[in-house]
């Protein structure tokens, strides 16, 4: 995507192998999945896109920009998301180990002011959970676990920045900074961190996406060694540990949302290839070069299979038809992974692939969106989908969005 974003990275990591307002809030909630809750079959269909701003993805459109022009930018996102008749907004409120909001816990976010830790002079995530309740959206608080900078300059954060008291919580790996997350107390750290926003925002929903362990750079290794002698135990096999240390994050995460917000769902958004068939005969027909079981070290068929998760949302970023990746596969493969579960599924779409040059045929068709959703109807575990990310959805390459709104939104 010539930006930093988890989707390039993912998608860089495996080509290296192989007009009205929507439904009322009240009535677009997702179902809530195997935790206790209710589950129903009956409640409209996910419609959502994801806001990014690490690197201002999708907003803020430059860093710096006066509290006028950012609060302008973000309402006409949330006013495209009204319009194409989407219900639900995935807005990244901490992409970098920082905030959104005025956090106990963590600096101001650089992607709002262009200054690590400055006051930008308002509260974001409280303007835009108001705002999009009052145009129909419900708004998920999208969280990223680990990430800690897109540089590896310890100097380069705020003052006091948890890193910079505690230069032993994090790891530099492919140039960036990343929190350890074989520690017991960065683990505790990062929940209270999301936890702040879940208890003091109206959020419809706590959100994270792929990151991990980090996507794997060739030549380098995750410098882990000291946390697996002192926290390993028992475990013999590294992989196993760091696993462990993921589920046990999920596992208490989702323990405190439910604890301090029932009622509210809780999903993640892996990266689409769980393991490959030949890897794992549970695994899709797929040849990723890219697992996450693997790689980043995310057993996300084993949360799915617990209970662990209200809604999963694998990204499933490639066209019908694809060598590798295809996308039924693995849209079949999810769908008969949550099965008897209770837990909802959503389809992460990339309708960033749509009209650019540098993708296949496939993607050169206004039609291919509109035909993944086509193809999903007839799974009945399928809930709905999410695009990514806002600013194609307003961009609308190559009509694709036009397409989906006129095959599938506009009732």
């Amino acid at each position: 995507m010539g930006r930093i974003s988890r989707r390039g990275l993912a998608v860089a990591a495996f080509g290296t192998v192989a007009g009205a307002l929507t439904l009322s809030r009240a009535a677009a909630h997702v179902p809530f999945g195997a935790a206790g809750r209710r589950r129903e079959r009956d409640v409209p269909e996910m419609r959502g896109m994801w806001i990014a701003t690490v690197a201002n993805i999708d907003w803020p459109g430059g860093q710096g920009l006066p509290a006028d022009e950012a609060r302008a930018e973000l309402t006409g996102l949330l006013d495209a998301a009204a319009d194409w008749r989407l219900n639900t907004v995935f807005l990244q409120v901490r992409p970098t180990a920082d905030a959104l909001w005025p956090s106990p816990h963590e600096p101001w976010s650089q992607w709002l002011t262009g200054e690590p830790g400055r006051d930008p002079g308002w509260d974001p995530l409280d303007f835009a959970v108001r705002e999009a309740h009052s145009r129909g959206l419900d708004l998920h608080a999208w969280f990223n676990p680990y990430r800690v900078a897109t540089h590896g300059d310890i100097g380069r954060l705020a003052e006091g920045h948890p890193v910079r008291e505690h230069p032993d919580w994090a790891v530099r790996y492919g140039g960036r900074l990343y929190y350890n997350p074989g520690l017991p107390e960065v683990r505790a750290f990062v929940q209270d961190a999301m936890m702040h926003a879940v208890e003091s925002y109206d959020v419809d929903g706590v959100h994270w996406d792929d990151y991990f362990y980090p996507y794997p750079v060739a030549g380098e290794e995750f410098d882990d060694d000291a946390a697996f002698r002192e926290h390993g135990g028992d475990f013999g096999d590294r992989g196993d540990w760091r696993r462990h240390n993921i589920d046990l994050l999920v596992r208490e995460m989702g323990d405190r949302v439910r604890a301090a917000r029932p009622g509210i769902p809780f999903g993640v958004s892996p990266f689409a290839v769980w393991r490959n068939k030949a890897t794992d005969p549970l695994g899709s027909d797929t040849r990723g070069g890219v697992q996450t079981y693997d790689d980043l070290y995310a057993d996300v068929r084993a949360w799915v299979k617990g209970g662990l998760l209200d809604y999963v949302m694998p990204q499933v970023y490639w066209h019908i038809g694809h060598e590798a990746a295809d996308y039924e596969t693995l849209v079949r493969w999810w769908s008969d992974v949550v099965g008897g579960t209770g837990t909802a599924l959503h389809i992460g779409e990339a309708i960033y692939k749509a009209g650019d040059p540098a993708q296949p045929e496939a993607w050169q068709d206004p039609a291919e969106l509109s035909r993944h959703l086509t193809l999903c109807r007839d799974l009945a575990n399928v809930g709905g989908h999410v695009f990514y990310s806002a600013s194609q959805v307003v961009a609308d390459p190559v009509g694709a969005m036009s397409r989906v709104h006129e095959d599938h939104y506009r009732d």
